[in-house]
């Protein structure tokens, strides 16, 4: 099961996307509807959109992927906007190794530091230890941000 990247985005991957983040069974419907609305704006406009995608492969098969970009209101700072495996595939270290491509893209584009943002609920826990595994930070925590008792924890990883 040898596991490849691309960053190249093409139209099916509207498809895949969709698929692996429902796969997941963690999302509400208007989450999955954005993660598949920066695919779209990454076909439509390139670059330009500040959206940047790394899948992971297993035979040709996208399995996981990542979206994340330049913040506008920085000079090198990332944010994380996704980082998502089928849940065919969780547990077999492919979000780790996704991750660390991630990392690695964004320095060679000038990052300096990666932001992720996840819920605060107990379903969260995995994707919070997920987080702290891979060298990142709990930097703040908002109260209720996402709903009543659910709170934005903010992780951050410095290169």
């Amino acid at each position: 099961m040898e596991l490849t990247f691309r960053t190249e985005v093409t139209p099916e991957d509207i498809k895949n996307v969709r698929e692996i983040v429902e796969s997941t069974g963690f999302f509400y419907e208007h989450e999955t509807d954005i993660a598949v609305e920066l695919v779209e704006e990454r076909l439509r406009n390139g670059e330009e959109s500040g959206y940047n995608f790394i899948f992971a492969e297993i035979e040709g098969r996208p399995v996981a992927y990542s979206c994340f970009g330049l913040n506008p209101m920085t000079k090198s700072c990332f944010d994380l906007y996704w980082i998502v495996a089928h849940n065919s595939y969780r547990g077999k270290g492919i979000g780790k190794k996704l991750l660390e491509e991630t990392h690695k893209e964004s320095k060679k584009m000038g990052g300096t530091m990666i932001i992720a943002e996840t819920s605060g609920r107990d379903k969260y826990l995995p994707t919070r230890e997920f987080y702290t595994r891979a060298g990142y930070r709990l930097e703040a925590v908002i109260k209720d941000f996402y709903d009543k008792d659910d709170d934005k924890c903010i992780y951050i990883m410095r290169f």
